[in-house]
């Protein structure tokens, strides 16, 4: 087995975005017209090359008219249109200092896809497909970034896409006037609707790179894996894909609710006010930099809505009922999601200031401290991390994980608990040194991209790690199953309310007891009821 994962972990090593030869140009024909890629070519015959197609229109740019307004077909083209450089990211501020784009700039027209597929693949060969949403809170990112490049996952057999989709307040903000022009009377949810429709590209359009739309796999992180939880219950995308990966976040209790279509109008129509356009007209009139601005200056956040047309009711109740997606899941979560510091907010981690935090953020903190122990001042970076991380993410996605397990369907659950190595200069050490994998970690490991985050000095240790993690993936994208010979069993969870298993993915990798499982069945009622 160890001879079978160092194997792989040599193909993780290879930069995927880094060409040791020249690039060779290469064509596919899509529905809209014909694309001109490029071949990654390398130097290492340990690493096939890739086909490259590039900032791909999924859509109409949604500018004028258009802003606001649910996702339009690309329009065709004639000749080949260049298909080798991403194209603009949509419109953000630089909030993360991870994100490392190779988009150009920020704009509007920004409705682009990314397609990766091994070389010289042909039109039919029904290959299965990772279809990929960037996380950012719904208010940052894009397919660009290193972190999601495509190439080493399609060295392993697979076509990888990753989209952009509206973000902030271009993708989701909501007025009564968006909803009453609006056929089913929605309004909302653009960037979810922008993803709706680069799914359905792809199953149009998959065949042409070699990829099979009966074996698409919707994956993402943090706020792609919460795009990923209402894909999977959304009336418009429920049926559309194969299987589906979630990687730290699901848009359910306790930390996630969509808001009502009334709130978020109500709401959509106060910034609107703020920003000093209070009609539809002068929304659609304001130069994107300065609606930017507004949404900077307002602090607007990006609210998923059950707006009857995208989402026609809360997930959980989808979820509860078993109306969701009837595929295999392949969900988890980090060993860190949240930091100590949240919670305690600049005291010192004592027993005190950490029980006098609980009763300032929970209505119930005598019950929450009772689940997150601090027995000793020693104690408390550790449980005050615990409990950050359930309520920021953990606890949403166990929820998500144990509601789609019950629905008989192969549900698999990881807990990614290796810290990243130190960073290495001009990236600088945190002054609060983690306690386990930090928010988003997971994402070099699963997607075999190490080696396109040159910023952390990756040991033999990681590149094993991540061989393991990114077999799990391609397994489970071709087979719903992340089993494969070489790899540590994983066992699907089991349906009932017994005892389950998670996958620990660390140095050390295979099933344990989910031992946080009666933490999870208690706080989640807790964690939503906040103090007042």
């Amino acid at each position: 087995m160890r001879a079978a994962i160092m194997a792989m972990a040599g193909g993780a090593a290879l930069a995927s975005g880094m060409l040791a030869v020249p690039a060779i140009a290469q064509q596919a024909r899509v529905a809209e017209g014909m694309l001109g890629g490029t071949r990654l070519a390398t130097s290492t015959a340990a690493a096939p090359p890739v086909d490259a197609y590039l900032g791909i229109p999924y859509a109409t740019p949604p500018i004028g008219a258009l802003r606001w307004q649910p996702p339009k077909p690309a329009p065709r083209w004639s000749g080949v249109r260049k298909a080798d450089a991403f194209g603009p990211r949509c419109m953000q501020q630089p909030l993360f200092a991870d994100m490392k784009f190779r988009s150009p700039r920020i704009d509007e027209d920004c409705l682009t896809l990314n397609v990766w597929t091994p070389a010289g693949t042909k039109p039919g060969a029904k290959l299965p497909v990772l279809f990929y949403i960037h996380g950012g809170g719904a208010i940052a990112g894009d397919g660009s970034e290193l972190r999601y490049d495509g190439a080493a996952m399609a060295r392993q057999g697979i076509v990888v896409v990753t989209i952009n989709y509206r973000l902030g307040v271009f993708g989701f903000l909501a007025t009564g006037e968006m909803a009453a022009e609006s056929p089913a009377h929605a309004a909302g949810n653009y960037g979810l609707l922008d993803q709706a429709a680069a799914l359905e590209w792809v199953r149009r359009n998959a065949a042409a790179f070699g990829g099979d739309p009966a074996r698409i796999t919707i994956g993402g992180e943090s706020a792609g894996s919460m795009s990923v939880s209402v894909l999977m219950t959304s009336p418009l995308t429920r049926t559309r894909f194969a299987r589906a990966i979630g990687e730290s976040g699901g848009v359910l209790p306790p930390t996630f609710r969509p808001k009502s279509l009334a709130t978020a109008t109500t709401q959509g129509e106060a910034f609107a006010r703020a920003a000093g356009a209070p009609s539809l007209a002068a929304l659609r009139a304001m130069p994107a930099a300065d609606l930017l601005k507004a949404q900077d200056q307002a602090h607007a956040a990006a609210d998923f809505i059950v707006d009857g047309l995208f989402l026609t009711e809360p997930p959980i109740d989808t979820y509860t009922a078993g109306r969701a997606a009837r595929v295999p899941l392949l969900v988890g979560s980090n060993s860190q999601e949240g930091a100590w510091t949240s919670i305690l907010r600049g005291q010192a981690p004592t027993v005190a200031n950490y029980r006098a935090a609980i009763g300032t953020l929970y209505a119930d903190p005598d019950a929450l401290f009772a689940l997150y122990p601090a027995a000793s001042d020693a104690a408390v970076p550790a449980a005050a991390t615990a409990l950050a991380s359930d309520a920021f993410l953990g606890a949403s996605t166990w929820q998500w994980f144990d509601l789609h397990r019950r629905s008989r369907q192969p549900t698999y659950y990881y807990y990614f608990a290796h810290p990243r190595p130190r960073a290495l200069p001009p990236l600088t050490n945190p002054d609060v040194a983690p306690l386990g994998a930090v928010h988003s970690a997971e994402i070099e490991y699963a997607l075999g991209n190490l080696d396109t985050n040159p910023a952390y000095a990756w040991t033999a240790d990681d590149r094993r790690i991540s061989a393991v993690f990114q077999g799990y993936f391609t397994a489970f994208i071709k087979t719903g199953n992340p089993n494969a010979a070489g790899l540590p069993r994983w066992s699907p969870a089991t349906p009932g309310a017994g005892p389950i298993q998670r996958q620990t993915i660390d140095v050390t990798t295979g099933s344990t007891p989910f031992e946080a499982q009666a933490r999870y069945e208690a706080a989640v009622p807790l964690l939503e009821r906040r103090a007042r």
